[in-house]
Order: structure tokens, then C-alpha cells, then sequence
């Protein structure tokens, strides 16, 4: 696949698969077509890419070659692949390739190529482990799966938008891989919290607990990106408290479904879920730092647009 003959289409454009979008067209791929169920925001990119904001997936697909999904959940994407829905992907999915981008549950992954086999199409996961940033700059780490097929088919448009890409293994295998990764690292973001609200609350400097939290065994990825933010409530969002509370569920059911007890896991996801059911779901994932943070446990969670 080269970038004169793929045509590409997009369902899904938030925050990643917007900027996902930017970097294709800026390498020289050709981007045909938008879709997302907020009109307002498939319009406004569709004029900025100079492609057409289609109204159904369907549209999606009758347009392009490729198509990369970008949704939110396990029932988004059921949506988007419904077999026998006229609105659906697969109605012109005959000779597609779909690149599933999304964070679901593995059994999805699986459903989604057993349906696009039927429909002689292709799928492969592409499971993003960053954030906005790299998106936008084409440096994602990607944890692929599928067949091996579609995903050498996929390669060179994986490679466009990544500084790292793993393929490990057949459908679902990817997506158990970034739900691990999600787990692990909002275990670290509600102990980060937990560790600087303590602090605060016994009287020390934040930005020097901090620097030795840096150097010490209390150092994580977490601490870098989320530290500074948290000591200044700071949330804007990159990664959601509601996407962090769903990605800690999915490991939960993995859990579940191999008898295994996750307490750490299962304490990390009822604080997220206590920011969703705050209605602060929208605030970055940091914003778990609300609930301890300078010790005060009543203290008013800040304002979604301002922090």
C-alpha cells in the first residue's frame, strides 16, 4: 500500500483519531472521508482535511480503501460493524481494510474479524498506547493483532503513525495487552495521587517530594506526565477519567473470567468510577488526585473547562 493508492476514511474523531487523521494527510495520504456521531465535529475536519463528513459509516466505506476506527466503547463499535444494518461498515465492506484503533474488549476484536472475514474484508487491531501528542506527531507505540495478512497490509500506514509498532499476535491478543497496560498505569496514577495528597496533608513541599519520588523508587512514567499537573489541579484532559474507569473494567472482566482477584486494579477502578459519577468523567485522568489530593476528602472537585 502506498500513499497514491489507498484511499482512507475515519469513524471516530476525537481527540486521537482526529489527530491521527492530520498526520496521514500530512505524509501525503489520501484522506476521503469523516464520520462521527457529533455532526459539528465530522464537518469541522472534514473542510480543514478537504474531505467529505459522511453521514452514516456506511458512507465511510463506500468512499475508501482503508478505514480506521477510533470509538469509545464495545457497544460503538458493535454499532459501527451490525451486521445487516444499511448504516453499518460492512455494507461496503467487500475488499476493506478496517484498523480498529480503540480501546474495547478483546472479544470485540474477535467478533469484528470473524464479521469482516464474512464480508471479505480485512481487520486488524491497533491498539494505542499514547496520547494526543504522539498522535498528532505520528509517534505512537501500537500493540497490533490480527491476521498476519492484514496486518502487513496495514504496515505501512501503522508505520506512518508510529515511533514503535509490536504486533503480538492473533485477534483479541492486543487489545489484552493494552488493557494491562491501562490498568497498570491508572494503579499508578491513583497512587501517585495518594502518595502527593499524603504529603500534602503532613506538610511537606510538594515539588520537593516530587524530586525525590524522581530518584527513588517511588519513580514511574506517571510521575512525570501526571506529577506537575496534579500538584497544580491542573486536568486538562489528554486521557479521560471515564476512558481510564472503562479500561480498568476491561481488565477487571479479564480478571473475572480467569478467577483471578485484582484488589489493586478493583480500588483504582471505583475511584475513577467516583469522578465518572461525579460528572467529572471529562477531566483528564490526573483528576483522580481530586479525591485525596491536599487532604481534604470534601474538598469540590474543579470545574471540568477551567481545572
Amino acid at each position: 500500500m502506498t500513499r497514491d493508492d489507498s484511499q482512507i476514511g475515519f469513524v471516530g474523531i476525537g481527540r486521537m483519531g482526529a489527530n491521527m487523521a492530520r498526520r496521514l494527510k500530512e505524509q501525503g495520504y489520501t484522506l476521503s472521508a469523516v464520520y462521527d456521531s457529533n455532526w459539528d465535529k465530522a464537518a469541522a475536519l472534514a473542510h480543514e482535511l478537504g474531505c467529505e463528513a459522511a453521514k452514516t459509516p456506511a458512507r465511510v466505506a463506500e468512499l475508501t480503501d482503508v478505514i480506521f476506527t477510533v470509538v469509545t466503547d464495545d457497544e460503538a463499535m458493535r454499532r459501527i460493524f451490525a451486521e445487516g444494518d444499511e448504516t453499518s461498515l460492512l455494507r461496503y465492506g467487500k475488499g476493506r481494510l478496517f484498523i480498529n484503533c480503540a480501546t474495547v474488549s478483546p472479544r470485540i476484536h474477535i467478533e469484528v474479524e470473524q464479521l469482516a472475514d464474512r464480508g471479505g474484508a480485512q481487520s486488524v487491531e491497533a491498539c494505542m498506547a499514547s496520547s494526543i501528542p504522539q498522535a498528532r506527531a505520528g509517534t505512537l507505540y501500537l500493540l497490533c493483532a490480527g491476521k498476519q495478512e492484514a496486518f502487513a497490509k496495514a504496515r505501512p500506514l501503522l508505520e506512518s503513525l508510529s515511533s514503535s509498532l509490536r504486533y503480538v499476535g492473533p485477534a483479541g491478543e492486543a487489545a489484552k495487552v493494552k488493557a494491562l497496560v491501562n490498568m497498570v498505569m491508572n494503579i499508578n496514577t491513583a497512587g501517585l495521587a495518594e502518595g502527593l495528597g499524603l504529603g500534602e496533608a503532613v506538610g511537606l513541599e510538594l515539588s520537593m517530594l516530587r524530586e525525590v519520588f524522581a530518584q527513588t523508587g517511588a519513580a514511574s512514567r506517571v510521575l512525570e506526565t501526571d506529577g506537575t499537573d496534579m500538584q497544580n489541579r491542573d486536568h486538562e484532559c489528554y486521557f479521560s477519567a471515564a476512558h481510564a474507569a472503562k479500561d480498568s473494567g476491561i481488565a477487571i472482566q479479564l480478571a473475572d473470567q480467569v478467577g483471578l482477584n485484582l484488589p489493586l486494579a478493583r480500588a483504582t477502578f471505583s475511584q475513577y468510577r467516583r469522578l465518572v459519577e461525579a460528572g467529572k468523567g471529562e477531566l483528564d485522568k490526573s483528576g483522580v488526585a481530586e479525591l485525596t489530593f491536599l487532604g481534604r476528602r470534601s474538598a469540590p472537585l474543579p470545574d471540568q473547562q477551567n481545572g
